[in-house]
């Protein structure tokens, strides 16, 4: 099967923002992009869509549907002027959002959705049905906010403006070094070779606490200690991709806050997602990803890792 970056649309700015940077990606990969938009039926709490004739053509449904149809034209319309040596296709889907996202990211290199959008009858991605997702989903998936363009990207020109034509700026990648962290580190040296960028890797490190305060030496140690692991980490990754200007950032303090400073600037962010789950059994990402979907205000890029 021919792999394919996916994108949810429904017609929201984060939604017209995430199927244009999920186009870019698509070009910059040399994979065909595929739009999708979920409805729910127009059933009340969602559900399937209907099994007979008679019910698909009630007013209500026939509503939504129609919606559906025009926000994936308006999209389609807008690629194909925008990008066009871009293979795109797209599909509604009678599924509720989550689920449907789930199973379009199965067979996607990668999932891009706005970070909050709307939410509704005929709605796809809401604040509550990324972070679902992102919970839930084994794929990389990109969450894009409202605002972000081409232009956003790159850095501006010499005289501050927003330009296309200059370089892009940092990927980011949040580098957790007691983790089993390739799949993520594969994921953003990639993301900054196609681009050309820099990779910035990231990782907070904090003195245990202690009811004394700990001696200057000791903190210096700790901090010593870090930065021999962390260019421990990345010595495969830079032979791995050579072409990659890689730039190490230390950070005292805790990871979420340490990362939401840091990302000052960036044009993606990629961290590590572990899976939890909440008392009531349902899965959550986690608090330093929450922390970042509603903080970093670049795309952030979340892979699955143990």
């Amino acid at each position: 099967m021919i792999r394919s970056v996916v994108a949810g649309v429904d017609g929201s700015r984060d939604s017209v923002a995430a199927v244009d940077w999920a186009a870019r990606e698509a070009l910059r990969r040399g994979l065909p992009l595929r739009l999708v938009h979920a409805w729910e039926a127009g059933l009340p709490g969602g559900g399937a869509a209907p099994a007979s004739p008679a019910a698909s053509s009630s007013p209500e449904l026939s509503a939504v549907q129609q919606h559906a149809r025009q926000v994936l034209r308006s999209a389609l319309d807008r690629l194909s002027r925008r990008y066009p040596p871009l293979a795109v296709s797209a599909e509604q889907v009678g599924r509720p959002p989550v689920p449907a996202l789930l199973a379009e990211a199965e067979n996607a290199d990668l999932l891009v959705i706005g970070g909050q959008g709307s939410s509704g009858l005929g709605g796809f991605v809401s604040g509550t049905v990324a972070l679902a997702t992102a919970a839930r989903t084994e794929r990389p998936i990109v969450l894009v906010p409202a605002g972000e363009s081409a232009e956003t990207e790159h850095l501006p020109d010499a005289d501050g403006r927003p330009s296309v034509d200059t370089p892009f700026r940092d990927v980011t990648v949040a580098v957790d070094i007691d983790g089993t962290y390739d799949d993520v580190l594969d994921f953003a040296f990639r993301a900054a070779e196609v681009r050309g960028a820099p990779l910035r890797a990231v990782h907070a490190w904090h003195v245990p606490f202690s009811h004394s305060r700990p001696a200057t030496g000791e903190r210096a140690r700790l901090r010593g200690a870090a930065e021999d692991e962390l260019a421990r980490l990345l010595e495969p990754w830079r032979v791995k991709y050579p072409a990659v200007d890689v730039r190490e950032d230390l950070h005292e303090g805790r990871p979420a806050h340490a990362l939401v400073r840091a990302t000052g600037g960036a044009g993606l962010l990629v961290a590590g997602i572990r899976r939890h789950r909440t008392l009531a059994g349902r899965p959550t990402p986690g608090a330093v990803a929450h922390t970042l979907i509603h903080h970093v205000r670049c795309p952030v890029a979340l892979v699955s890792h143990e």
